[in-house]
């Protein structure tokens, strides 16, 4: 078992509390800029051992009677279609999505604001859909004069033509899938609204990372580093706070750029009642109060920096960041002094795919070598073959290791395998023939109907959430998604798994 080196229930009971005292402050509402991802924070969960993905679900529902939800999406991005990594889906995929999962935690959407609005196609289609599921939706335009034209910014013209969105509750939670989406644009848009009919409202922003009371060059700042090293965000001192309070504390660069314009902009909406003097001031963050093994949390972060750097290299290759994401992760890993090797699995599968080298075991001329640790700490391996991809039998290794089943029991007869191979290549047209992890999956599902074997070795598949794993090559897109949806954590050397450049 992984050990705990945070306390959720800490946690909670501090976040709480910050939001609730900082409510006290503003008689009307306090709108929460709320950063990070709302749902399923698994980076949150990986360098804080013990974190529950959904904790900011749980906040909420304690706070269930006092909340209203704003999501913001950015236009943009719908537009061009931008992916959440992690999931592999679009952002305007993930509003429908985070809209259920808050569903399902008896949380409602009180509206959904689409930011920087210009009637882009994909946006309004995306605004007909929700309206039509009864959904209210607003758009906002871009706000004339941000970020240097505070007059204009706060104005009639600037924030005042922006659509007021009405909200019941002293809390508002304005969150939005990924950097850009609005939401501080938004908080301060109904901000000048609420001013303009006399109500003294107030703004606070929440994000996990960085942790402002951890030292600037501790692993888990780091580590959000690595994982926004594509954005070029950098942990700074906040030397506003210094000066302020003669207090060090750690932000990052955006928001120390940005707060003399977010001062001036607060003080102009709210007068004297704009009491912040530095970006640590608006925040209610208390992740690192939840901290009760900092050792623990330590390692796991440096972890998180090497699998940040094999991530940015396989998407340098596959041309969706720059070069310079690469390299700063790669100066990341060296202030911490840490190898690729030191990821425990890295080794492993490097060796199986030379010893399948070494046997002409393989695919086509490619030797693609896997390896997992299980939870006990053991690891085990898988190779490609003619009749699997690595992943594919990497996971029927790792559930057969689990339920106890001896290696020389099939989970899956070579006739069923053989069977969806003609399937793929006679009647689909495909040209590989190799099962993806995701047919597998399907395969060891219908087969757990007739034998005890892979009913076993299927029951187990929840066992590998969480689990480290690596390839030395680029996972497939069927070989990803079976990964994702397993919770495995993944990583990969720069080499393709095929020489085609397109993936059937």
């Amino acid at each position: 078992m992984k050990k705990t080196g945070f306390d959720n229930e800490k946690y909670l009971k501090e976040q709480s509390e910050a939001i609730l005292k900082r409510v006290k402050k503003y008689s009307n509402k306090l709108y929460i800029e709320f950063g990070g991802k709302l749902l399923f924070d698994h980076h949150a969960a990986r360098v804080l051992p013990g974190y529950d993905p959904n904790v900011k679900m749980r906040l909420l529902q304690i706070l269930k009677d006092k909340i209203d939800i704003i999501l913001c999406i950015h236009a943009g991005d719908i537009e061009r279609r931008k992916l959440r990594a992690d999931f592999g889906i679009t952002y305007d995929a993930d509003a429908f999505k985070m809209i259920d999962d808050l569903k399902t935690w008896g949380l409602g959407v009180t509206a959904v604001v689409i930011t920087r609005f210009s009637e882009q196609p994909a946006a309004k289609i995306f605004k007909n859909k929700l309206e039509r599921r009864g959904i209210r939706v607003y758009t906002h335009r871009f706000t004339k004069g941000y970020p240097t034209d505070v007059e204009m910014i706060v104005s009639p013209e600037g924030y005042g033509a922006n659509e007021h969105i009405e909200t019941k509750n002293p809390i508002v939670i304005v969150t939005g899938p990924g950097p850009g989406s609005g939401k501080l644009a938004t908080c301060l848009s109904q901000l000048y609204h609420d001013h303009i009919k006399g109500l003294e409202s107030g703004y606070s922003k929440f994000e996990t990372f960085p942790i402002w009371n951890l030292p600037l060059k501790h692993p888990v700042n780091i580590a959000y580093e690595a994982a926004t090293a594509d954005l070029g965000d950098v942990n700074m001192i906040d030397s506003f706070h210094l000066e302020a309070h003669n207090k060090t504390t750690v932000n990052y660069n955006r928001d120390l750029e940005i707060f003399p314009v977010l001062q001036r902009i607060l003080k102009k909406i709210m007068g004297e009642r704009s009491v912040y003097k530095s970006p640590t001031d608006m925040g209610v963050n208390c992740a690192g109060f939840g901290i009760v093994d900092d050792e623990i949390v330590r390692k796991a972060a440096t972890q998180e920096v090497i699998s940040r750097y094999f991530r940015y290299s396989c998407e340098y290759v596959m041309g969706f960041v720059e070069k310079e994401a690469v390299q700063r992760t790669e100066l990341l890993m060296k202030e911490l002094d840490a190898k690729l090797e030191d990821r425990r699995v890295v080794p492993f599968a490097r060796e199986t795919a030379q010893e399948a080298q070494r046997l002409g075991q393989g695919n086509k001329g490619i030797y693609c070598g896997a390896a997992i640790e299980l939870h006990d700490g053991s690891i085990v391996t898988g190779k490609n073959t003619p009749l699997m991809h690595a992943a594919s039998s990497l996971v029927l290794n790792a559930v057969k290791k689990l339920a106890g089943i001896p290696d020389q029991i099939h989970l899956l007869s070579l006739g069923v395998i053989e069977s969806i191979g003609r399937l793929k290549q006679d009647i689909m047209g495909a040209h590989a023939v190799s099962l993806n992890l995701d047919e597998i999956l399907v395969a060891l599902s219908i087969s757990a109907a007739t034998n005890p074997s892979a009913e076993a070795a299927m029951a187990k598949l929840k066992e590998l959430n969480g689990c480290e794993a690596h390839m030395t090559h680029i996972p497939t897109s069927g070989d990803d998604k079976g990964l994702k949806r397993l919770g495995i954590n993944i990583t990969s050397d720069t080499d393709f798994s095929t020489v085609s450049l397109f993936d059937a």
